[in-house]
């Protein structure tokens, strides 16, 4: 079969550039309530999100045109830096306290999450380390244990804060860059297993996960507590029927559903655009993966092709939990969903990660149609 170079992937472009304008749209419609009540300017967080997606839209620019396999060769001090920063951040007076975690770095309101850079560093390390060693991966202790080892690290650092929200991230995409490399499946379901029972764990140690846990299996036991998020949000995508209030017409965002513009996003977008607007933004993101993971098959090499798959992967995973906590599929897990949610270290991460992605497409070779 012919094949040929498509240069750069501009359907991967405007799908980006698209879903980026929806969330500004929504990010706006969702906070104008909350940022008029507590700054006294409805566009308080669109602003600021305006400029995270410029300066995230900056970075995809440069990583899009810096050939992929430079980041072999730094990869190792990236993913050394993000451990300086995710312990920096662990100490008092250094890292700020928000929502109950210790997971920011910055000056007042300002502030990075260490832990989103990091989940990029390790999936660049990763990709390295799994191309490198893959003659090897057919063995638990030589091949398989190593990478997995290293992600684990960064989880036990990033729990440190605590953030499972976050570890559950890293973890899935460990697990798919690990399948993608062509890891035992007997292996990856010894890891399941072990994964699961560390879960359990993990919500045994801390009570409020399991109140998390009670909610999500009955919100109605606790309406006004733990269970009032959840509820909220479905009242919110229950409303929207099948075309929606109108967009800028939500009534949860009137102080009912809290931080409407962060994780629960999503639950407005459906409030004010109803099922048909909610089903186009799912079908965006399905085109965005496809052409993810179309790039990963296609890429010029084992290490283009682990790169593309862990970078989509990441937001694939990530788009799953989001969408299925706010929709009640999943317990609350407090992570964003990608370019649509208010989120400076999140937005710029996924925009560096499209990026990359983009200049594994310039350079990958693609069937003639």
């Amino acid at each position: 079969m012919n094949r040929t170079h498509d240069g750069m992937d501009w359907v991967l472009v405007c799908i980006t550039l698209v879903l980026l304008g929806i969330g500004l749209v929504m990010v706006h419609s969702a906070s104008s309530v909350i940022s008029a009540q507590r700054f006294g300017d409805a566009f308080f967080y669109v602003k600021r999100q305006l400029l995270w997606a410029l300066l995230g839209l900056g970075a995809m620019a440069w990583t899009a045109n810096v050939d992929y396999h430079q980041w072999r060769r730094w990869a190792p001090h990236l993913i050394v830096v993000s451990f300086l920063f995710l312990t920096v951040v662990l100490i008092p007076g250094i890292g700020q306290n928000r929502g109950g975690s210790r997971a920011w770095l910055g000056i007042g309101s300002f502030g990075i999450q260490p832990s989103e850079f990091a989940k990029l560093a390790l999936i660049l390390f990763l990709a390295h380390n799994l191309e490198h060693n893959k003659g090897r991966l057919q063995s638990f202790w030589r091949g398989f244990l190593p990478p997995l080892a290293m992600a684990l690290v960064v989880v036990g650092l990033i729990m440190l804060e605590p953030d499972l929200g976050q570890s559950v991230v890293i973890v899935g995409t460990a697990v798919l860059l690990l399948f993608a490399a062509g890891a035992r499946l007997r292996h990856l379901g010894v890891l399941a297993g072990m994964g699961a029972l560390g879960f359990a764990g993990l919500v045994a140690m801390a009570p409020y996960r399991m109140m998390r846990i009670v909610a999500f299996l009955d919100p109605w036991k606790d309406p006004l507590g733990k269970g009032y998020q959840i509820i909220q949000s479905l009242y919110a995508l229950g409303s929207g029927g099948l075309l929606g209030l109108g967009l800028g017409n939500s009534h949860q965002k009137y102080l009912y559903l809290p931080e409407p513009q962060t994780d629960f996003v999503f639950s407005i977008l459906g409030e004010e655009l109803g099922f048909l607007g909610a089903a186009a933004v799912l079908a965006l993101f399905a085109s965005l993966v496809w052409r993810g993971y179309r790039t990963a098959l296609y890429a010029p090499d084992a290490y283009g092709s682990l790169l593309s798959a862990g970078i989509t992967g990441m937001i694939a995973v990530q788009i799953l939990i989001n969408v299925g906590v706010v929709t009640g599929s999943i317990p609350a897990t407090g992570i964003t969903l990608p370019f649509i949610s208010f989120g400076g270290s999140s937005l710029t991460l996924m925009l560096t990660a499209v990026g990359i992605l983009l200049n594994v497409s310039k350079q990958s070779v693609f069937p003639v149609r």
